[in-house]
């Protein structure tokens, strides 16, 4: 019943962001009001006013920068403290199988520092284990999963593959945190580091903490300097858009996990 659940829950939310994403309903908006114009054209011109002000707004002004700023900042930098590190979970999401499958070399996205922070981490940490933890999060299964492109990438960077345990299975971030769980099995007093980006690490510690497997954060991929800088204009319109886009997908993440019971608190935030 739960696998049920879980890909009801899966293919749902990702139906809904195809219609909510703000970049598309903007541009739907705009072109429907084109539409509407031919027949109601004042209800035409407001639809296509709606559509053609969010996309400005949202693509040159700070609205992206506000709804990311509060996400990247909920946690800390991770500072070393001296304190033995059991292990590291890195969570996929920087990897284009498709793309990889295509050319027949490992592309990664504008988070491609997650996998660059597995790198790091494995050499600092001789003696942790390393899990990665990503399968697809398409529709329908490519030839290639994250963690396919993620051990094709590793040698390139230094790092035997042998030396990192992957989870290849998982579609969202609720099943990285139970399928990552079930996999190392934490024992208590473990300290295990969570690598994700900045903007996402708020849901990817509720979905760990929900699932009984404790973790401290290790944000990586910045978008933002750390404030919404209201009075800076971005340089581009798709440059606001993609981090409007990305940030609210975080906000609207939290609320579905928290009304679905996937995270314990909206705002997940640092325990100590």
């Amino acid at each position: 019943m739960e696998g049920a659940a879980g890909s009801a829950f899966f293919y749902t939310a990702k139906l809904l962001w195809m219609l909510a994403v703000p970049s598309s309903a903007l541009v739907f908006f705009a072109g429907l009001g084109l539409l509407v114009s031919l027949r109601h054209r004042r209800a035409g011109y407001w639809l296509t006013t709606l559509g053609i002000l969010g996309l400005l707004i949202c693509g040159l002004g700070p609205v992206g920068r506000a709804l990311a700023v509060p996400l990247e900042n909920r946690f800390p930098i991770f500072v070393d403290d001296g304190r033995p590190i059991t292990g590291v979970v890195v969570l996929g999401g920087s990897e284009r199988p498709d793309v990889t499958a295509a050319r027949g070399q490992p592309a990664l996205t504008q988070a491609g520092e997650r996998v660059m922070a597995l790198a790091d981490l494995s050499r600092r940490y001789p003696q942790a284990r390393i899990v990665f933890s990503g399968g697809s999060g398409d529709f329908e299964r490519p030839s290639l999963s994250e963690a396919d492109v993620v051990r094709m990438v590793l040698p390139q960077l230094g790092v035997d593959p042998a030396r990192v345990t992957f989870e290849a299975a998982s579609r969202n971030t609720a099943e990285n945190a139970a399928l990552s769980r079930d996999l190392v099995r934490p024992a208590p007093g473990e300290r295990w580091l969570l690598v994700t980006s900045a903007l996402h690490m708020p849901r990817a510690i509720g979905c760990f903490e929900a699932a009984g497997f404790p973790v401290v954060a290790y944000p990586v991929d910045y978008r933002t300097e750390g404030t919404p800088q209201w009075t800076r204009l971005f340089a581009r319109v798709s440059e606001g858009l993609e981090m409007t886009d990305a940030a609210l997908r975080e906000w609207i993440g939290l609320v579905a996990y928290r009304m679905t019971g996937r995270i314990g608190t909206l705002f997940p935030g640092p325990t100590t």
